[in-house]
């Protein structure tokens, strides 16, 4: 039987901020693999900073993050890199690398065991993420969407098969709809949920789309006024909550699939006070 810890990624008491800045939060919180946890808040609540910890890549001001039940900042570059990718907002490259050659890279924490599959697994990832049309095209040519797509893809190539020891792995996202239309939103969404349903990937994502949150997210991590909250989607992300901490009034709706969303007003509190 695999440990508890083992298909968890948590905050002990973490502290976000950067040095020499004011503390932004707190955040004691579980995430378990196999879920769709979207991490929320207003600009600057330390979303990004809190998922740059998550991923090993900052060290907390205090506290500790867990990745199946070992501290993050001990795990060896490797790895950690074959637990977990992730995808940053900021998707430039700054060499001339064909879209095949940056999805490629997401194979390179597997080099010195190589899966028998690596070249399908770098196929498929295009594939999934709809940009093997664009394999042999410069990335630095693609629009803004299209590299985004690009780099999903490496980042599901890098956790493509799950692991021999059978701890979990992770994706993490931030702000991966950013770019993309509308269509690709709700696609790349339904893409890392499916992996999270049917292959117990963790999948955690800052977004800023509150009604993709609520279709598409499991659980919420809920960043402000220097505090941290977690807990299901619907208990979390309600009117209350919208109104409290983006100033904005909301009505709860039914979408035609039932679905529950928020229909937001064109005025904020602020300016109706």
């Amino acid at each position: 039987m695999k440990p508890v810890h083992s298909n968890m990624l948590e905050c002990d008491q973490v502290a976000v901020g950067l040095p020499g800045l004011p503390l932004l939060a707190t955040v004691h919180a579980q995430l378990q693999a196999g879920r769709v946890t979207a991490i929320l808040g207003p600009n600057g609540a330390g979303k990004s900073t809190l998922l740059s910890m998550l991923s090993g890549q900052r060290t907390p001001r205090a506290g500790r993050v867990l990745m199946g039940g070992q501290p993050v900042h001990r795990l060896p570059v490797l790895e950690l890199a074959r637990q977990r990718a992730v995808l940053a907002q900021d998707t430039a490259v700054a060499f001339d690398f064909t879209v095949q050659e940056v999805v490629d890279m997401g194979r390179y924490p597997h080099r010195h065991a190589p899966s028998p599959h690596e070249a399908r697994i770098v196929r498929d990832a295009m594939q999934a993420t709809g940009v093997v049309h664009l394999a042999g095209q410069s990335v630095n040519t693609l629009s803004g969407g299209e590299r985004a797509r690009t780099h999903l893809a490496r980042a599901l190539a890098q956790v493509w098969e799950p692991r021999p020891d059978g701890t979990a792995r992770w994706l993490l996202l931030d702000e991966p709809t950013a770019a993309l239309d509308l269509a690709h939103q709700h696609h790349a969404m339904q893409l890392v949920r499916r992996w999270a349903l049917e292959q117990g990937v963790g999948v955690v994502a800052v977004l800023h789309d509150l009604n993709l949150a609520l279709r598409y997210a499991d659980d919420v991590l809920l960043l402000a006024a220097q505090g941290g909250v977690a807990g299901p989607v619907d208990d979390i992300l309600t009117p209350d909550a919208v109104a409290r901490i983006w100033q904005v009034q909301c009505t709860p709706v039914r979408s035609a699939d039932g679905v529950r969303q928020l229909l937001m007003t064109a005025s904020t509190l602020a300016a109706a006070a």
